[in-house]
């Protein structure tokens, strides 16, 4: 018999049928888990591996020594800290946001021998502590570079030294600069922070000194007598100060050590100073 109209019973006998057949039986892809999709790691700098010449040039003008805590930004393969550890002794530790990298760098710190000096982590470099480095190596970009800045002025220790392979850190003008293999290496040496008002006391003689930095140099007024005294040639290496001035002897140079909120001289006129 041909059905030229649809039976409405059959068709509610053939669905009730249909559904208690799918409960019976399992679902293929319900009882798949679905796949979990990692989102793409962003990355703040592309990878470029640096020449092994440009590195080794970089620890050797950041002195590196077994005394060292080192550590590199964006370290990529690891070849930095590696040889940190491998040829100069350091304790060292490789930030890269990159799983790949930092898989790699931890390989090529085993076949290397350094895994106990030389380990990696993945994590976001703005977000890392890098207080306790006496050496930071990076190979990033300028504007990565000048986000750092303020960090590693406020941050690190006076004295830490700070190398870039190619790029600067904007109007922070390098302590040295060279070429290497055609490549831009800089280094900087973070400074004693000495901006603001000093009591300065040589001998018998007390008076005030107000100093303007500049990153490792500064230039200041001494108020001595009633009168302002211009601080010349004013320069910061580490906790190392140095400058000149007339305070009633011709012009000299003065040298001392920064303790924080204290100044000892070194060669030269006797002096102390103290933060006011």
């Amino acid at each position: 018999m041909r059905l030229t109209q649809p039976l409405p019973g059959l068709f509610v006998t053939a669905a009730l049928a249909a559904a208690s057949l799918c409960a019976i039986l399992p679902n293929p892809a319900a009882a798949q888990p679905a796949a979990v999709q990692q989102p793409a790691v962003r990355l703040d700098v592309p990878y470029v591996p640096t020449p092994p010449a440009v590195v080794k040039r970089m620890l050797e003008l950041a002195k590196v020594t077994k005394d060292d805590f080192h550590m590199d930004l964006g370290c990529g393969d690891g070849r930095i800290a590696v040889m940190a550890a491998k040829d100069f002794g350091a304790r060292s530790l490789g930030i890269d946001i990159d799983p790949k990298r930092i898989e790699e760098a931890n390989a090529n710190a085993k076949d290397a021998g350094v895994s106990d000096r030389a380990t990696f982590r993945q994590a976001n470099l703005f977000e890392t502590k890098i207080a306790d480095a006496s050496v930071l190596t990076m190979y990033l970009l300028p504007s990565v570079n000048l986000q750092l800045r303020p960090r590693i002025l406020s941050e690190m220790k006076p004295g830490t030294r700070v190398v870039s392979h190619a790029f600067t850190m904007g109007d922070w003008t390098p302590d040295h600069q060279e070429q290497v293999e055609g490549r831009n290496v800089m280094m900087w040496i973070v400074p004693a922070q000495i901006d603001g008002g000093w009591t300065v006391k040589q001998g018998d003689t007390t008076f005030t000194v107000n100093v303007k930095q500049q990153y490792q140099t500064f230039t200041g007024t001494a108020k001595m007598q009633g009168q302002d005294i211009p601080i010349t040639d004013g320069r910061i290496d580490g906790t190392q100060i140095s400058f000149r001035a007339d305070l009633g002897k011709g012009a000299q140079t003065f040298t001392g050590q920064v303790d924080g909120n204290s100044i000892k001289s070194g060669d030269g006129p006797a002096w102390t100073a103290t933060r006011t």
